[in-house]
């Protein structure tokens, strides 16, 4: 393409346009992204990255190849890896990774046909497995706490060890063929790794009192860190080649490690430069193959090698590794198995992939289409064994994916209850002892402590929740809540409710952009919930059909509001942008006042719903006149 911009846009749009799609068809984005860039490339011939970027091209996969690492070195939090899944990540590490890269090797010579010097770096690169493919895998299998954790850390500290192998073994090759002895190769690359490694300490060091004393303003964090990434990754090239693909990775674990107020801000930010380069380097790397090189990468050697990888490496690796850990021998064959390859693996290896050529050994070329291999492979394969391979071994939860509510009064324990009533799964948290009291008397479990804390990561697993309700007190507390953890869960699923009533001084509300959906259709306020549920509203559960159709049940709701709408089996939550349309065949569960409790949820039920729901009447009458102070009755002007 002779119009160099629209080379870039057409990249972009299209790495863009595959992950939205993988979003929407719930498809791993590295997958579609690969295809994409088949398509535009060796199939249409609308793009041909080497050719139209000239010597633009190996820059722009560098320096992608950097923020992709820097990224991974932010996610290495060494403090949250801690107890038998901490040893037993540090067995992965130390000696897996290094077994992983022997049998890797011999696989690559032996039966991919590689030379020995692309074997080993190759192999390096192959101990990868990639977090970001593993968390949506994870997050569609949910998987008991230990594997998932395990898994999960496994991805996040091999990410930055196989670019150190990788760069170890390139920088070995490139100064034997400058005249080096092997023991000079061997001193001069540890030199050059400390040096790299201790520059990009430095540099993150430098991002932390920076960013600690004020010296930055908020505006300036993310660009002053990309520009601060991009210097520290040439500075290292200067020193020894290479290099700064080792001193961005240890600049992003410095500042991941270090006390840093502004560390989400920083990582949302990544997170989403990250995505942009992601996209636009699985485009240019396939768009790039050639039909030479597909059709030599597509015989017996690339299959019997990924075979290899799969059914004989990885398994030899994990058993060997765990050897005297209290790994129960179930979470070990299935950590065993599943090993997909993602980002960093494809990345670096077309990176390096250019520079062997230019250093004479043409089968680096072959990396690529071998790294594509083993994605498409290991995502396919693994995505589609790994939810009924966790049910077999009974380490997958039975349960559907259940409510996470936030902020424990009578009304959100009354709205646990209900919950519970239907068969959902619901756990309240509160960082109040006594505020969880009401939720401990009426049996519904609990978390006590700080949601927003780093420490609840290893105490609650929060792929077991499909919600999450915002319902405390604190109105700047539940919009904190939902922007925190909204990348996490995604944004639909999360709701909140505003402490003051819809009619209130706007100028006293946060700003939209910094909360979550607003749960009720009419934006009611917790304070005039908490005043309702003190008058004896309840919680109902109907069930319509055409005998009952959705008009008569919304004239006979009255005053009430429905809140969850159940048909087939998914679950609807009504918000201020997105009101419930029920159909007949739906489930509605509403909040109802007492005259409009002459709706019935099921026939054969009518008189014990009846009895049931007066009884609650007569338990919130009860309950108002004998509640403690601040025990979630609203405050009386």
């Amino acid at each position: 393409m002779e119009n160099l911009i629209m080379s870039f846009a057409l990249i972009g749009v299209i790495g863009v346009g595959a992950q939205w799609f993988a979003w929407r068809l719930n498809l791993p984005a590295i997958v579609l992204m690969s295809l994409a860039g088949l398509l535009v490339g060796p199939v249409l011939g609308l793009i041909s990255p080497e050719e139209d970027f000239g010597e633009f091209y190996s820059p722009i996969i560098a320096v992608a190849v950097a923020v992709i690492l820097f990224e991974g070195g932010l996610s290495l939090k060494f403090e949250e890896i801690k107890g038998s899944v901490g040893s037993a990540v540090l067995r992965l590490v130390i000696p897996g990774v290094f077994i992983a890269w022997i049998l890797g090797s011999l696989a690559a010579y032996y039966l991919a046909g590689l030379s020995w010097t692309v074997s080993i770096l190759f192999a390096g690169i192959m101990v990868v497995t990639g977090p970001t493919v593993i968390m949506p895998l994870l997050r569609q299998a949910r998987l008991a706490q230990k594997p998932a954790a395990l898994l999960k850390w496994e991805g996040i500290i091999n990410d930055p060890i196989g670019a150190v192998l990788a760069v170890g073994v390139y920088e070995y090759i490139s100064l034997q063929q400058g005249g080096y002895s092997g023991a000079e190769a061997v001193g001069s690359v540890f030199l050059g790794t400390i040096l790299a490694v201790g520059w990009g300490i430095i540099l993150g060091r430098m991002i932390v009192i920076a960013f600690i004393r004020g010296w930055v303003p908020e505006y300036l964090k993310p660009p002053v860190l990309l520009t601060t990434v991009l210097v520290g990754f040439e500075v290292a090239n200067l020193l020894q080649e290479e290099a700064g693909l080792l001193a961005v990775t240890a600049m992003g674990v410095t500042i991941a490690n270090s006390k840093l107020p502004s560390i989400n801000q920083i990582r949302h930010f990544k997170e989403n430069i990250a995505v942009l380069f992601v996209s636009g380097v699985f485009v240019i790397l396939t768009a790039n193959l050639t039909w030479d090189t597909i059709s030599a990468a597509l015989n017996w050697q690339t299959l019997a090698f990924v075979s290899a990888m799969i059914f004989i490496v990885r398994p030899v690796t994990i058993i060997l590794s765990l050897l005297g850990t209290d790994l129960k021998w179930s979470e070990r064959l299935l950590v065993a198995w599943i090993a997909p390859r993602g980002i960093v693996a494809v990345a670096v290896s077309g990176f390096f992939a250019g520079v062997l050529v230019d250093l004479g050994m043409p089968d680096g070329e072959q990396m690529i289409p071998l790294a594509f291999a083993m994605v498409f492979a290991t995502v396919v394969i693994h995505g589609f064994t790994i939810t009924p391979l966790a049910k077999m071994l009974n380490l997958a939860s039975s349960s559907k994916p259940g409510f996470l509510i936030v902020g424990s009064t009578t009304w959100s324990v009354a709205l646990a209850k209900k919950l519970m009533d239907l068969g959902k799964h619901v756990v309240i948290a509160d960082d109040s002892w006594r505020a969880l009291r009401p939720a401990r008397q009426a049996g519904v479990p609990t978390y006590y402590g700080e949601i927003l804390s780093e420490v609840t990561e290893h105490h609650l697993d929060l792929n077991q929740f499909g919600f999450l309700l915002a319902v405390g007190g604190n109105e700047a507390h539940n919009s904190l809540v939902c922007t925190d953890l909204a990348p996490e869960m995604g944004r639909a699923v999360i709701f909140q409710v505003s402490t003051r009533a819809k009619e209130d001084n706007e100028r006293r509300s946060l700003s939209y952009a910094l909360q979550g959906r607003t749960l009720f259709a009419s934006r009611t306020g917790l304070d005039e919930l908490l005043r309702r549920h003190y008058a004896g509203w309840v919680f109902q559960v109907t069930r319509l059909s055409e005998e009952y159709p959705p008009e008569r049940y919304l004239k006979d709701l009255g005053e009430g509001e429905p809140m969850m709408m159940i048909r087939k089996e998914q679950i609807f939550i009504a918000s201020g942008d997105s009101p419930l349309k029920p159909e007949a065949g739906d489930t509605i569960l509403a909040y109802v006042p007492p005259e409009a409790l002459k709706v019935r949820a099921e026939p054969e039920n009518d008189e014990e719903s009846s009895r049931d729901e007066k009884g609650e009447i007569e338990r919130k009458k009860e309950e108002a006149l004998n509640h403690l102070p601040n025990d979630g009755k609203p405050e009386t002007p």
